[in-house]
């Protein structure tokens, strides 16, 4: 458990980090939420703030970013974000330490990734989580936690990426999909509350290491349609429209189990029809 039983949430209120509140809420852990509009991890005055809050011993869920990073000005944001939360962590060793990264730290492959895979990004969002996870690891080896989910959805997602998200909001506006390609890209998704939960638990048991968050399974964005759409009695409600650019991750990105299945195992993340027959009703 938490040592002192308090748990500081750096970037509270997203879309995993407050899934992840409200499943600690069910437990005893005194929780500290620390929005951007509190405290703007970017100012350098946001140190001293922290020195002032953060007490030795404290567990801290890092879940504040400004994702994903479309430029170099997000990249340096972040980096700095990353830099000031340092200071902090150096003067204060805190008991626990959680970050949340990214999948995007990986490098692309024709087989399944697991924990041990290359770490050599291609994209701003994943070299950003890469230095930042470097940069904790220097800081707070020890105690440090990293999680890696892959692409997320659910409920309360502010990104609208490409996928289920914006696949079942259109269905609710009655508009068509929209599908690059033949929306024949191979990815793993993961649901919310699946990676609400595994966070909570390492959090809880505190557990150091680097973990990826995925089912384990790939689909098609085509597929996916296709399952929403029957779903939602909207049968060829689907426009495949033409590629403009290379396919990303050369249309394939598979995981394999996540590490977490060794110390959870009974924990299992929910393929993508066991969460539309059971939970997206």
């Amino acid at each position: 458990m938490i040592q002192n039983n308090r748990l500081i949430i750096l970037g509270s209120g997203g879309f995993i980090s407050g899934n992840v509140e409200k499943k600690l809420n069910e437990t005893n852990i005194t929780i500290l939420k620390i929005p951007r509009k509190k405290i703007d991890l970017k100012k350098h005055s946001s140190i001293q703030k922290l020195l002032n809050i953060i007490k030795k011993g404290d567990a801290i869920f890092f879940a504040a970013a400004e994702a994903p990073v479309k430029n170099e000005n997000m990249l340096l944001n972040n980096l700095l974000m990353a830099k000031n939360v340092c200071e902090v962590i150096k003067k204060k060793l805190p008991s626990f330490l959680l970050y949340l990264s990214s999948d995007a730290v990986y490098s692309d492959k024709n087989k399944k990734i697991d924990e041990n895979s290359l770490t050599i990004p291609n994209s701003l969002h994943g070299t950003m989580h890469l230095i930042r996870e470097i940069m904790l690891e220097n800081v707070c080896n020890k105690n440090l936690c990293i999680v890696r989910p892959t692409l997320v959805y659910g409920e309360g997602d502010p990104h609208n990426g490409y996928g289920p998200n914006r696949f079942i909001k259109l269905i609710k506006k009655k508009k068509p999909i929209e599908l690059f390609g033949r929306g024949e890209e191979l990815r793993d998704h993961v649901w919310i509350d699946d990676v609400s939960e595994a966070i909570s638990k390492l959090i809880i048991s505190r557990k150091v290491g680097k973990y990826n968050i995925v089912t384990g399974k790939v689909i098609s964005f085509n597929e996916i349609s296709k399952k929403l759409t029957n779903f939602f009695g909207l049968k060829n409600k689907i426009i495949y429209k033409k590629r403009n650019g290379p396919m990303p991750h050369n249309g394939y990105r598979a995981f394999k189990k996540s590490a977490l299945s060794k110390i959870y195992p009974n924990f299992k993340f929910k393929s993508f029809d066991e969460v539309l027959n059971n939970f997206l009703k």
